[in-house]
């Protein structure tokens, strides 16, 4: 890692905690707006063709990520569920038909209105099995819901591509009920330096051509390698949860680090 990377994951290590906000591809304090129309432009771009890129990019891999997400979710049948940056509703509809005891309903959500029209024809098409879901466009840091609406929050990939993630985690705090459980997929940092490097490479190389080869924009998947390698570290991440109230922090690592599942718990 250069000097200039260094620095700029440092810079976005101590924004994700003090609540300044960045750009998110580099990680260097910035307005919010650049970051947030340049992630709707991208994602309302490629929404439909980003289920294949997932599936093809990851080698099938982000499936596994997804039953553990089930699992350390452990959704409860009274559950109201809440799922930001949804996307096209992986998250949602995977703790929809895997969980032993489905939640009592989910609201998906998420900044693009594109991703969410993909969510809401896997839905009418039988992805929830029957749990009742809802859709609305959400910036998951200024949430339109009232305080204690939720019992689970879900955010997977969403974190890294918010520009206030300080904001984004007082938010899903206040959102919380009291007893509620936030969890979260997100791209991480691989400990093990060998492992890091191939990872890093692969980033830089190969999303850029899968995710062009699929969609036709190349520049999407370029910012996809420089948000995962501009965002912080798992301690960064555990540490900026406790910061504004969450308690009984803990991480998972999937695939030697390459993501990493964080849940935390809202005091009652």
């Amino acid at each position: 890692m250069t000097r200039d990377r260094e620095r700029d994951v440092a810079t976005a290590s101590q924004a994700v905690v003090d609540g300044a906000t960045v750009d998110t591809a580099t990680g260097r304090l910035a307005e919010s707006d650049i970051s947030s129309q340049r992630v709707h432009s991208i994602f309302s771009r490629i929404a439909g063709r980003y289920d294949l890129f997932n599936q093809l990019s990851s080698m099938g891999i982000y499936r596994l990520w997804l039953k553990r997400v089930v699992r350390i979710a452990a959704a409860r049948p009274n559950d109201r569920m809440l799922d930001l940056a949804a996307g096209t509703g992986d998250v949602s509809f995977a703790i929809a038909s895997q969980s032993a005891t489905p939640p009592a309903s989910i609201r998906v959500t998420d900044f693009c209105q594109e991703m969410l029209d993909v969510a809401q024809q896997r839905y009418e098409a039988g992805a929830a099995g029957g749990v009742p879901c809802s859709f609305q466009v959400v910036d998951a840091q200024d949430i339109p819901f009232e305080d204690g609406s939720a019992d689970l929050i879900t955010c997977a990939y969403g974190v890294r591509n918010f520009p206030d993630r300080h904001k984004a985690l007082e938010e899903a705090f206040r959102v919380l009920a009291p007893g509620g459980r936030y969890v979260i997929l997100e791209f991480s940092t691989p400990p093990f330096a060998p492992w890091r490097v191939l990872y890093h490479a692969y980033l830089r190389v190969m999303i850029p051509l899968i995710g062009g080869i699929l969609t036709g924009d190349r520049s999407g998947f370029v910012y996809l390698n420089d948000s995962i390698r501009a965002f912080p570290d798992q301690r960064t991440l555990a540490r900026a949860l406790e910061s504004v109230g969450f308690t009984q922090v803990t991480w998972k690592n999937c695939s030697g680090g390459i993501a990493a599942i964080h849940s935390a718990v809202k005091p009652q």
